[in-house]
């Protein structure tokens, strides 16, 4: 039989959704191709002939890996200098809508690993309970209440409407022009009042040791960098969605590679998050034709 036969023939196809599992539940762009990578090693060495649903079986198994990854990676969190930041992808080409923007990875961080299994599998991918209750071990209405507590801890981090692309792209626009001018007037109009600024280095490039919050304490920090920026200009490569959010990748004075993502709500951008950390890089340099 050609399943028997040729395992790269189901998996293949499969592929990009389990990834879009894995990255979601770890928010590390390698971390997830190597699950997958293990997904299909288990894959070739297990009866095909005798799986009857080959997707429902191998999101069982990356999800299985991911939540035998968070454990590990939860006390990696714990000592990472600084914020933490999910990788930055930058989206080459409209993919499958799932809402799961950066804020949401960084509020489904706050969940247990079963909550956030329970939340992405149901929520996102629409697997019903039955499967998320054989996946991660549990009966399905303790899933539902794994689900509903994920729900009820993410709300306020879900999008409360879809920004259009294009509108997205005059904000991400207007606040690069802004903040590289030092146009502070114009940063103050585009900015809300509890906006909030997110910064990941890794340790191994500056960035902010904590969140910054609230307009005149972002703005302070815009007008400092605004200084650097005179006499250190940015170098724009592109504008672009990243983690389903309006934004530019820069290549900063200093050669270091640099997304910032623009969470806008109402009209105002309610949060800024940039990435600096070069571990965390290799897919938008990729993206971005960088290597």
């Amino acid at each position: 039989m050609a399943q028997a036969s040729d395992p790269a023939a189901v998996f293949d196809p499969l592929r990009p959704k389990l990834a879009r599992i894995a990255y979601r539940m770890l928010g590390s762009v390698a971390d997830a191709e190597d699950v997958v990578q293990d997904a299909f090693l288990r894959w070739m060495a297990t009866d095909r002939d005798a799986v009857r649903e080959p997707e429902g079986f191998l999101r069982r198994i990356v999800t299985r890996l991911c939540l035998d990854q968070l454990k590990s990676a939860r006390r990696r969190r714990e000592v990472y200098p600084g914020p933490w930041l999910p990788e930055p992808v930058l989206e080459t080409e409209p993919e499958e809508v799932d809402d799961v923007t950066l804020p949401l990875m960084m509020a489904l961080e706050r969940l247990s690993p079963l909550e956030r299994a329970a939340f992405i599998l149901h929520d996102v991918f629409g697997v019903d309970f039955e499967e998320v209750a054989q996946t991660i071990g549990r009966d399905p209405a303790a899933c539902r209440k794994l689900a509903s507590r994920a729900r009820s801890h993410v709300r306020s981090d879900r999008p409360r409407f879809d920004v259009p692309r294009e509108h997205g792209r005059q904000i991400a626009e207007a606040f690069f022009a802004a903040s590289r001018n030092g146009d502070m007037s114009a940063l103050r109009a585009m900015l809300a009042e509890d906006v909030s600024l997110h910064s990941d280095g890794g340790g191994k490039k500056p960035a902010a040791l904590r969140p910054v919050f609230g307009l005149d304490d972002v703005l302070k920090i815009q007008a400092s960098l605004a200084r650097q920026f005179a006499t250190n200009r940015s170098r724009l490569l592109r504008y672009g969605m990243i983690n389903g959010l309006p934004g530019f990748v820069t290549m900063e004075w200093d050669d270091t590679l640099q997304t910032t993502a623009l969470d806008i709500r109402d009209g105002r951008i309610a949060g800024i998050y940039i990435m600096r950390n070069p571990d965390k890089l290799g897919q938008v340099g990729r993206a971005a034709g960088l290597n």
